[in-house]
């Protein structure tokens, strides 16, 4: 029966005869017999085969799937010189129906018995690291997805490949974690002389001062005002989790993007939605190791194109929030701001604040040389006034451990990173300004007022008992209605402001510059139009000077003054306005009043004004003020 498979139909005896001389023949050259001959040449054939050729090709058949063990009986013999493995990749790209079509041998194995099932170890080998595979076929429809090699429809088992870096446990590989400004520490033991001197003033056990910082927490923002006397001016609006518009003061571990050699700029990425900018001016470098950088005993100033290239890691620190279509601005000074010093690390040299008094500056000189760590440089900030070696040195130590841990994480990070993260805002106000001038803080929020109350109690002792816990629950009207702060922040919202005698400013921003016009208005006055203007300028000087710092106006700053024919006039009121400005912690920087009554200014620009922190531009005219009319202007 296998011989009429093989062949068109019998032979007859003539033809067998026949057939015999030339199989003797083929036996003695040892050629294999082509597909369809019959029987007894496929046997006269494998006599002549080599010995190792018969091993080969039992081992091959080993290797076989069951679908191709029908092939083999068929009359078609694998190929001399073809390894296994290529043939176990075949099987495994076999359609899941052809395992079914095997037929038992008839050469070693008796007729009908099933064929050995394959072992374990005859399976595929292990994939190793590197290797690239082909996914594994669909299963037909209504085929036993657990055949019995218990493989894939495919053929042999397949191994999933773990993910994740090596992490066997399957977790996913965490970040590390930012490192937070420190808010609480152990507190230093101070004697009770020390602490009475740095109390501030007292009133029937009530704490005195010119300022008052209330604090309002909402789920949208925390707010917070602050007031001089009854008069808000200051506010600032801190939303929570932003990493992207209030990132002032954070450090990162930024990448170049691209440098602009005629701008002398440098674009760096550092995670936020627009690149940050950094300066030729604010790039750290060390002039030994640029090539020519000292002649003749000259530094020379290197180009900012041989200082950074694309695609570098820089370590950087944030100085000015972004702006509008602007990103933020980074440097390489990078500097970690504490409660009573300023620590610059990698540099060499200290300072004393300018605002201390000439005795303290000299105490605190004696305190510098002691505490001041090696390879690193101080500022002592104003804050460190009549305060402990003890709290300076502590105050050290803090900033030391923030900078290792900083330096640690910047190994272990890929940029773009956020290494170091400021404080809230709240928190951050309260480590830069509180101090004896202030009578009091108060906050609306458990939580919060738990943190501050820590951090004060821990690290500003002397002026722990001036926060306290506004419960709105108990009280008849919420902290800001209580203390005037509405009703002062929709004014400050408004363009024009009225001044006590009856004059005004109109306050106008463009994109440029902001330009503040001044009016009598109401103002009539009472002797003389000179006199009546000056009156009016000076009030002008003091109420302008507020409202730049309430409403957080940066940049160009044109104010037009009334005219005043006397030059002493207005000599009084260039120096009016600059002794209202002191006040202000923001760098400003007043130039004359020209002959046309015209006072340029400059205030810098730290982030968002007022406006804009409480504003949405105009879905209808995009922030221009006015709709066009459509049918005049199609």
């Amino acid at each position: 029966m296998r011989d009429e498979q093989h062949s068109a139909g019998a032979p007859s005896a003539a033809e067998k005869e026949a057939q015999a001389p030339r199989s003797e023949s083929r036996k003695k050259s040892g050629r294999e017999p082509q597909a369809g001959r019959s029987a007894p040449r496929r046997q006269s054939d494998k006599q002549a085969q080599a010995p190792g050729q018969e091993s080969r090709r039992q081992s091959d058949k080993q290797a076989q799937a069951p679908g191709q063990e029908s092939k083999g009986k068929s009359g078609k013999e694998p190929q001399a010189g073809r390894s296994a493995p290529r043939r176990q990749s075949d099987k495994q790209a076999q359609a899941p129906g052809q395992e079914s079509k095997g037929q038992p041998e008839s050469g070693g194995a008796s007729a009908g018995r099933p064929p050995k099932p394959r072992r374990p170890e005859q399976q595929a080998p292990k994939p190793k690291i590197g290797d690239t595979r082909p996914a594994p076929p669909l299963p037909a429809d209504g085929a036993d997805s657990g055949a019995s090699d218990g493989g894939s429809a495919g053929g042999g088992r397949r191994r999933r490949r773990r993910r994740g870096g090596g992490n066997r446990s399957g977790q996913k590989s965490r970040q590390p974690a930012v490192v937070e400004a420190v808010t609480f520490d152990e507190p230093v033991e101070l004697d009770e002389k020390s602490l009475k001197g740095r109390r501030g003033r007292t009133r029937k056990g009530q704490a005195l001062g010119r300022y008052l910082m209330c604090v309002h927490v909402s789920e949208q923002a925390t707010q917070i005002a602050v007031l001089e006397g009854r008069r808000l001016i200051e506010f600032r609006v801190s939303r929570p989790a932003d990493e992207i518009g209030q990132i002032h003061g954070n450090i990162y571990l930024g990448r170049v993007q691209n440098v602009l050699p005629g701008m002398e700029t440098a674009f760096v990425d550092i995670g936020t939605p627009k690149n940050a900018v950094l300066y030729r001016g604010d790039v750290q470098y060390d002039p030994d190791e640029i090539e020519g950088g000292r002649t003749d005993g000259d530094q020379v100033k290197p180009r900012i194109e041989e200082l950074l290239r694309p695609k570098q890691s820089i370590l950087c620190q944030v100085t000015k929030n972004p702006i509008g279509e602007k990103g933020a601005r980074l440097t390489q000074d990078v500097s970690l701001a504490g409660r009573f010093v300023v620590l610059v690390p990698n540099s060499t040299g200290f300072g004393i604040s300018k605002r201390l008094p000439d005795g303290e500056r000299k105490r605190l000189r004696s305190i510098l040389e002691k505490v001041k760590p090696d390879g690193h440089g101080l500022i002592m900030r104003t804050a460190a006034e009549k305060v402990t070696a003890a709290e300076i040195e502590r105050d050290v130590e803090r900033l030391l451990r923030q900078w290792k841990d900083i330096e640690k994480l910047a190994k272990s990070s890929a940029a773009p990173a956020l290494l170091y993260r400021e404080p809230e805002a709240p928190l951050r106000l309260i480590r830069e300004e509180l101090n004896t001038d202030y009578r009091g803080v108060i906050i609306d929020d458990q939580d919060l007022y738990s943190k501050v109350s820590g951090y004060i109690s821990s690290i500003i002792r002397p002026l722990a008992d001036r926060v306290e816990y506004y419960d709105a629950g108990k009280q008849d009207l919420p902290l800001f209605e209580r203390y005037y702060v509405t009703e002062q922040l929709k004014k400050a919202l408004e363009p024009k402001v009225w001044l006590p005698s009856g004059g005004s400013l109109i306050i106008e921003r463009t994109e440029a510059l902001t330009v503040v016009d001044v009016n009598t208005g109401k103002n009539v006055g009472k002797s003389s139009l000179e006199e009546t203007v000056l009156a009016n300028n000076l009030e002008a000087a003091d109420e302008l000077a507020r409202q730049l710092r309430l409403r957080d106006i940066g940049g160009i700053i044109v104010v037009d003054f009334v005219d005043m024919e006397v030059a002493a006039n207005r000599a009084k009121v260039a120096k009016r306005f600059r002794e209202a400005l002191a006040r202000d912690k923001t760098r400003t920087q007043v130039l004359d009043i020209s002959g046309l009554g015209l006072m340029e200014m400059t205030r810098k620009r730290s982030g968002e004004g007022l406006l804009e922190s409480l504003s949405d531009i105009c879905s209808d005219c995009s922030g221009r003020g006015f709709r066009l009319l459509a049918d005049l202007v199609d």
